[in-house]
C-alpha cells in the first residue's frame, strides 16, 4: 500500500478528480470567468502530468501503478477536453476521433502487453504529442479575446493538427516496437 501512496501517484489521482470539474465547467455558459476557470483547471491538471513524472524520477518512486495509471489519466484529460470542445464549435469531431481512436488503440496495446508481463511506458513521440495536445487544447479552452493572442484559434488548431500527425506516427511506432506481442498472444 505504501508504494501506491506516493506523491506522483497522488498527483495522478488528483488529475482523475479534476476531469469531472473540467467537464462541468465546459458544459456551462462560456462566460470569460467560466472559460478562464476551465482553462485553469485544465492547465493545473496538465501540469500535474509533468510534476508527477518529475517527482517519480527525482525520488526514484516510479511504480507499475504509475506507469499504467498516469497515461490513462492523461488520455482521459485530453479526451474530456476535446469532446467538450466539439459542441462549443471549437474543434471538429473528425480531429477528436483520430486522437481518441489512437488513445484507445494504444491503451489496447498496453493491455495486451500487460497480459504478457510487459509494462509499456510512454515513448518520446507520445510525450511530444501530449505536449502539443495540452497546449492546443489549452489554447482552445482559453477564452477568446481575453488576451491579445494573435491568431489564437489558428495557433491552437495548428498545435492540434501537429498532434494528430504525431498521434498517427506514435501509434505506428508503438505497433512496430510491440509487434512481438501480437505473435505471442495471437
Amino acid at each position: 500500500m505504501k508504494q501506491l501512496l506516493t506523491w506522483p501517484n497522488m498527483l495522478t489521482g488528483l488529475r482523475f478528480v479534476m476531469i469531472p470539474l473540467l467537464v462541468v465547467l465546459l458544459m456551462m455558459d462560456q462566460t470569460r470567468w467560466v472559460a478562464f476557470s476551465a482553462w485553469a483547471v485544465f492547465t493545473l491538471a496538465a501540469f500535474t502530468d509533468w510534476l508527477d513524472g518529475y517527482l517519480a524520477r527525482k525520488f526514484n518512486s516510479e511504480s507499475v501503478f504509475g506507469k499504467l495509471m498516469d497515461p490513462l489519466a492523461d488520455k482521459l484529460l485530453v479526451t474530456a477536453g476535446l469532446l467538450m470542445l466539439i459542441p462549443l464549435g471549437r474543434i471538429s469531431a473528425w480531429v477528436c476521433l483520430i486522437i481518441i481512436g489512437r488513445e484507445i488503440f494504444i491503451t489496447g496495446i498496453r493491455g495486451l502487453a500487460a497480459s504478457t508481463g510487459t509494462v509499456v511506458a510512454a515513448d518520446m513521440i507520445g510525450k511530444i504529442k501530449s505536449n502539443f495536445q495540452y497546449y492546443g487544447v489549452g489554447l482552445l479552452i482559453f477564452p477568446l479575446n481575453l488576451l491579445p493572442i494573435p491568431y489564437q484559434y489558428e495557433l491552437a488548431m495548428g498545435l492540434i493538427y501537429i498532434s494528430v500527425v504525431l498521434s498517427i506516427w506514435s501509434a505506428v511506432n508503438y505497433t512496430y516496437k510491440l509487434r512481438s506481442i501480437f505473435v505471442e498472444t495471437g
